[in-house]
């Protein structure tokens, strides 16, 4: 007999995972995402991915702005008598109320080793903070936030060229490939789930646009980090002249100079720990993405120039 299955998610993110599930067999008999969202200038209205791929599968949709206090939504999973859920990355906080409506209870894909990087940017916090590998956790979702024990673990190595989309896409891959590996043994009760040791918890709060703001004072290898973490959105950047250069590639370099200090013509910035880093791709506000050859030959950043004159 076909299990029935929930799936719960919102972004790119979730996408191959939903699509794991159902082309490998199993019935998705409803899929939750957050509703579409009006573009910033509010003339398009943009479907998250999940919508987008559930109406190309005809998977039934529902997109409730939130499940607090909604009856309606209530009501209709307590009916569908669904037999677990799998959430990734849904967007919302699940009720408690709600945690007894499914059978074998919900299941979070987490991007994150856990107990660290418990919440809502972990991919962006284990590449900010210099992490050298990273993963998905497969855990039953409980009251608080990412506290609920844990079945299994994956771990992906955080190479030196990795970013914020490369590791969204390679954990992405890992966690539609390891959920077929453990989803059955769940609803046949055949596996465990442990406690996490919440002592080692780390949290991964969402992250700020003001936080992808390069200081210069900082070592080189922790500006790398925010570069990478926050490519491509939201970025980081820095403010010379009253301009704002969103930067989004760079390597570590070993020039030295004054902290700021644009060392050549190729844009290579001293850093405030003796080391520098090297520009590799960068944006102007209000324009397109630009290799550095072609940025500097019309820049009024020089050789010369301190990046700390905002």
């Amino acid at each position: 007999m076909l299990k029935k299955i929930v799936f719960m998610g919102t972004p790119l993110f979730a996408v191959p995972i939903l699509k794991s599930l159902y082309q490998n067999g199993y019935s998705v008999s409803v899929v939750y995402t957050q509703p579409p969202q009006k573009s910033q200038r509010g003339q398009k209205i943009n479907k998250s991915p999940i919508q987008g791929i559930s109406e190309t599968l005809k998977i039934e949709y529902r997109t409730p702005s939130s499940l607090k206090n909604n009856k309606d939504e209530y009501n209709y999973l307590k009916e569908l008598d669904a037999d677990i859920a799998i959430v990734v990355a849904y967007g919302q906080i699940i009720p408690k109320e709600y945690l007894n409506l499914v059978k074998k209870g919900f299941i979070n894909i987490h991007a994150s080793l856990l107990p660290k990087w418990r919440g809502a940017a972990p991919i962006q916090r284990s590449i900010i903070n210099l992490e050298k590998e990273t993963g998905v956790s497969i855990m039953r979702i409980a009251e608080k936030l990412d506290t609920g024990p844990v079945c299994n673990s994956y771990k992906i190595e955080i190479l030196a060229d990795d970013n914020l989309e490369t590791i969204t896409e390679k954990l992405s891959s890992l966690a539609a490939e390891k959920l077929l590996d453990n989803i059955d043994d769940i609803l046949e009760d055949k596996i465990e789930f442990k406690e996490q040791n919440h002592n080692e918890a780390t949290y991964a709060s969402k992250i700020k646009k003001i936080e992808g703001q390069i200081k210069w004072s900082e070592t080189a290898e922790s500006i790398i980090g925010k570069i990478n973490g926050l490519y491509p959105n939201p970025g980081a950047f820095f403010i010379y002249n009253g301009e704002r250069y969103k930067i989004l590639k760079a390597t570590l370099t070993l020039g030295t100079g004054e902290i700021g200090e644009v060392l050549d013509n190729y844009l290579e910035v001293s850093c405030g720990n003796k080391k520098s880093i090297k520009v590799i791709e960068i944006q102007r506000q209000g324009k397109r993405p630009q290799n550095i050859s072609e940025f500097m030959l019309g820049s009024q950043i020089k050789k010369g120039s301190n990046l700390n004159n905002v």
